[in-house]
């Protein structure tokens, strides 16, 4: 392990990080480039580390793939060009998917040839609330029909797949999950959606676009249960990656106070950033902690929702407010392109919504708390009272 995390740091820095205004600039030549790159990291043995081995993956499991995942996201595009990326939907097919599905769609996308996107989330529908999504898939002889509208959804326009969470009965939370081939008629990309000002995420409409029944992802009607599933895993990936993202911009601020200094002194002698070390120290240490304890309950399979939700929102903090004190300590050149840190803010900025708000798991988790201690200590707590009335 510790020569694997070697090399992936290494080709990380040394090939990824100096490719990344180019990546993000988007574009043909991005695309191009990241193909490019992509076919470096198969020809280093560094693809698909953490895919199942039996899809052509090299089967790390995830509490040996934690690590690798901080170092990997020492640039956001580190998972992409190591098609570690492709681990949330290489599970959740693995899991669920038809053969036919598996055959056509999951095999090519861990070789890197049919990338994947997801769309769940839709205009003018609360994020946060599921139930409320009005993208409808009905049932025609051996084919779904689905009509709607989606957005935020990443990667669309290179993507040979959309997995699309569609209403497939009257109930509430009748929902389930169809795999779209992008080439399908009624298929269309509407806009691209800049977050912050950088694009990669898309609006899309469904206009009785037409798919095989073997194209459905679990039973019918268990699509927001599979949704759970995926959602659980998926902040504990993303918490890994803002891990990594944060000790970059730590790494950024404290060269930066080591190196400049004013007349004679460095900044690191600045009595009053000592506690801008401090804090960021304390809150990554704290963050990568709750991520790894959402590693551990995940590999044991246990019930993860409260490491996870705990993490993530921990995380996301920690990565927002070390980036701002890392722009702080550069000053004005820390707001330009000329360093990361304006990179980093927007990914920073994002990650307090991205996978539910901030709010939403700090409501759900202390609800999930509250009813836990009620279950377990509350009754033995009402005994204790009563018996102590008695008397």
């Amino acid at each position: 392990m510790p020569d694997l995390e070697h090399e992936v740091a290494g080709f990380v820095r040394g090939r990824v990080v100096p490719a990344e205004p180019l990546l993000a600039a988007g574009g043909d030549a991005a695309r191009a480039a990241l193909v490019d790159l992509q076919r470096q990291a198969r020809a280093a043995g560094l693809w698909a580390i953490p895919l199942p081995a039996a899809l052509g993956g090299q089967g790390l499991a995830l509490t040996g793939y934690a690590r690798l995942a901080e170092v990997e996201a020492h640039s956001d595009f580190g998972p992409t060009v190591l098609g570690s990326d492709l681990l949330l939907d290489a599970s959740m097919l693995d899991t669920h998917a038809t053969p036919a599905v598996r055959e056509r769609y999951l095999r090519p996308m861990v070789a890197g040839g049919c990338p994947p996107s997801f769309a769940m989330t839709e205009p003018g529908v609360p994020g946060t609330d599921p139930a409320a999504l009005d993208t409808r898939a009905v049932r025609d002889g051996d084919d779904w029909v689905i009509t709607g509208r989606k957005w935020f959804t990443s990667r669309a326009a290179d993507a040979g797949f959309t997995t699309v969470v569609c209403r497939t009965g009257p109930g509430r939370t009748e929902f389930s999950l169809l795999v779209v081939p992008t080439t399908a008629p009624g298929y269309r990309i509407v806009r691209e959606l800049p977050v912050l000002g950088v694009g990669g995420q898309y609006e899309i409409a469904l206009a009785d676009v037409r798919v095989p029944a073997d194209h459905l992802i679990g039973a019918p009607g268990a699509g927001l249960r599979i949704v759970a599933g995926r959602l659980t895993l998926g902040r504990t990936l993303r918490c890994l990656r803002w891990l990594g993202q944060t000790a970059r911009a730590f790494d950024l601020m404290r060269d930066r106070l080591v190196r400049r200094r004013i007349g004679t002194r460095p900044l690191a002698d600045m009595q009053l950033l000592h506690g801008y070390v401090f804090d960021s120290h304390a809150e990554l240490a704290a963050a990568r902690a709750l991520t790894h304890a959402a590693v551990a309950a995940l590999a044991a399979g246990d019930d993860a929702r409260t490491a996870a939700g705990t993490a993530k929102v921990v995380a996301a903090r920690a990565f927002h407010a070390v980036v701002d004190r890392a722009i702080q300590v550069y000053g004005a050149e820390g707001l330009t392109d000329d360093t990361p840190l304006a990179m980093l803010l927007r990914a920073a900025r994002a990650a307090r919504i991205l996978d539910g708000p901030d709010e939403l798991h700090v409501t759900t988790v202390a609800a999930r708390l509250l009813a836990d201690y009620q279950a377990t200590c509350g009754t033995a707590s009402q005994a204790t009272a009563s018996t102590a009335a008695r008397k």
